[in-house]
């Protein structure tokens, strides 16, 4: 144990200290360590064991208020009740324990439902991505052997005409569809979901019922989420329960140990405390909005606020209506809050927490937050597809002295950073992050050999260059697949963004390769400006050359009038950029 820090100085106990106590005997992180396939895990001893167990404990907050969308609230019960019926209804159906059940809708209250209701059958809840054509929507229910899936309107006029490429799918409830339901080629069953269920007004009407009687372990697989498959096929990652029991009670740890580093003692909770709640800017599909907000909502009680789209002024109203205490979800959804011209007629003063991940985000956006809403906590972290959704985290004083770093990991995990032949690196040093625990997803569906690739001996291969502190905190470098390489030279990509994060003009950037004859390829830039702020291509290459190597300077720097294209899960689009630039030089 390190000695305490002066009064008043921060941090008053180490990071491992802070661990340490959340993490002993009797503590609310106590962990023990398990057996997961041949591989000893680290986990929390008293998270709940499956995702069902979490389900009652969430119809355990009653009337509380679960989901807002629109002028629609639902509560706790109302959508137990709800999930119950869908489960209730799957099980008749001739559902049974490991099928695949596939979700494609938007952010809807009945995204939930539909997750939870096919859990409790025991199957593997496959969400699709929602911005997906009808032909990549066939590829994830062809893939994954759905027999099931769960849809909206729109989603169910994208894949009507690629049915026959399903031979598995036997049925499809669709949910809000204002018109008569079609005929569906190759056999398949189609029924409104309202037929079952009524709106969501009249979910708490619904009759109680318990869950399926179905047996379900803590490592069986609960859920086959698609990475974004920038690089070839989409690849299914493969949750179990374990996974995302652990990453759903992570949500509290980081805010107790910023309690602890602090000197001050974890508060008890007040039952009679105003309803936490969280604003939705990301889809549920993505791990960070299943596993990182709504199972960890579910736990804590909270409320969830959904958007219909994300718009920067129906966001400050709804933070403003709902009293939200947390929003974000990529940096530059929290610059357009910030840097909005009509930011100052909303009332935003609820805001406790502004978090977000996925891309960089600069030192500066970190001050900007604690100077606009003084009450409140940035916060980040770093994970992927493969570790559920949370790996690191980073909030508050801690993210205010290493604006640069993503956070150490949470305590039921490793990281380590590796060179070529896979040897581990000393603090400092950069390679390949390797990360492992209890969070990290089996492998992937029907992919031996990818499988084979990415996860040796317990550990996940990120694919991402990165280095460590001392003390354990990440620094992401970079993708391996977005390093440029200009005439030998490596250039990283998110060093150059970051630099560009720095200027007081720039919102949104993004770093790509423009490939040359006689280099390979030079970097190329191109950014969205904050509202009102000006700057040319030549005063930014004259801002990086004081911070950068002249050979990573951007040869051009292209200007985008909005936020750059980014997929469902706000990753940008540098296929689309590298486009922006034409032909090779």
């Amino acid at each position: 144990m390190t000695s305490p820090s002066p009064a008043g100085a921060w941090p008053a106990i180490s990071l491992a200290e802070a661990h340490a106590r959340l993490t002993a005997p009797g503590a609310p992180f106590e962990t023990e360590t398990v057996t997961v396939r041949g591989i000893p895990v680290t986990t929390w001893k008293n998270a709940p064991p499956t995702l069902r167990e979490l389900f009652l404990l969430g119809r355990s907050h009653g009337d509380k208020t679960f989901v807002v969308y629109e002028d629609e609230r639902v509560s706790y019960e109302a959508f137990a009740r709800a999930a119950l019926t869908v489960a209730d209804a799957l099980v008749r159906d001739g559902v049974r324990k490991g099928d695949r059940v596939a979700l494609a809708m938007r952010n809807l209250p009945e995204w939930p439902v539909a997750f939870y209701g096919a859990l409790l059958t025991g199957a593997i809840v496959t969400p699709l991505n929602a911005w997906w054509t009808g032909a990549e929507l066939e590829y994830g229910l062809a893939d994954s052997g759905s027999r099931v899936a769960i849809v909206d309107a729109e989603r169910l006029e994208r894949i009507a005409p690629h049915l026959g490429a399903c031979p598995a799918l036997q049925k499809i409830y669709v949910s809000r569809s204002e018109d008569a339901l079609p005929a569906l080629p190759a056999g398949v069953q189609v029924r409104a979901l309202e037929s079952l269920l009524g709106p969501a007004s009249d979910w708490q009407g619904l009759p109680p019922c318990a869950p399926p009687d179905i047996a379900l372990a803590p490592d069986d697989d609960a859920t086959i989420f698609y990475t974004s498959g920038t690089t070839g096929k989409p690849k299914g990652a493969i949750g179990t329960h374990r996974n995302a029991s652990v990453v759903a009670m992570a949500g509290l740890l980081s805010p107790m140990r910023n309690f602890l580093r602090r000197g001050e003692p974890i508060p008890t909770p007040d039952p009679k405390a105003a309803q936490k709640g969280s604003l939705l800017s990301v889809p549920f599909f993505h791990v960070t909005g299943c596993m990182a907000v709504l199972n960890a909502t579910i736990a804590s009680g909270g409320k969830i606020v959904l958007m219909h789209r994300w718009d920067p002024v129906r966001a400050m109203g709804l933070i403003e209506r709902e009293r939200c205490t947390a929003a974000g979800g990529v940096p530059t959804i929290a610059w357009q809050i910030i840097e909005h011209p009509e930011r100052a007629r909303f009332d935003l003063s609820s805001l406790e927490n502004v978090n977000y991940g996925g891309a960089p985000a600069s030192a500066e956006l970190v001050r900007r937050i604690k100077e606009v809403f003084p009450a409140s906590a940035p916060g980040i972290g770093w994970g992927m597809t493969e570790t559920s959704a949370t790996f690191t985290s980073h909030s508050a004083e801690e993210y205010v002295h290493r604006p640069e770093s993503a956070g150490p990991a949470l305590p039921i995990g490793e990281m380590k950073i590796v060179d070529e032949m896979g040897k581990a690196l000393p603090p400092g040093q950069a390679g390949e992050l390797w990360v492992r625990g209890a969070n990290v997803v089996r492998g992937y569906w029907n992919k031996p050999e990818a499988t084979a690739q990415t996860f040796v001996d317990g550990w996940l291969k990120t694919g991402d260059i990165a280095r460590l502190d001392e003390e354990g905190y990440l620094y992401i470098i970079d993708r391996m697949k977005d390093m440029l390489i200009r005439g030998g030279e490596n250039i990283y990509c998110i060093e150059v963004e970051s630099a560009l994060y720095s200027h007081p003009a720039v919102m949104d950037a993004a770093v790509v390769g423009i490939p040359h004859k006689t280099l390979g390829e030079e970097p190329g830039a191109v950014v969205s400006l904050k509202p009102d702020a000006g700057v040319s291509e030549a005063e930014l290459q004259d801002y990086l050359r004081e911070r950068l190597a002249a050979f990573k300077v951007p040869v051009r720097i292209l200007f985008c009038p909005d936020m750059l294209p980014r997929n469902a899960n706000g990753k940008i689009l540098k296929s689309t950029l590298r486009a922006m630039f034409g032909p090779a030089a």
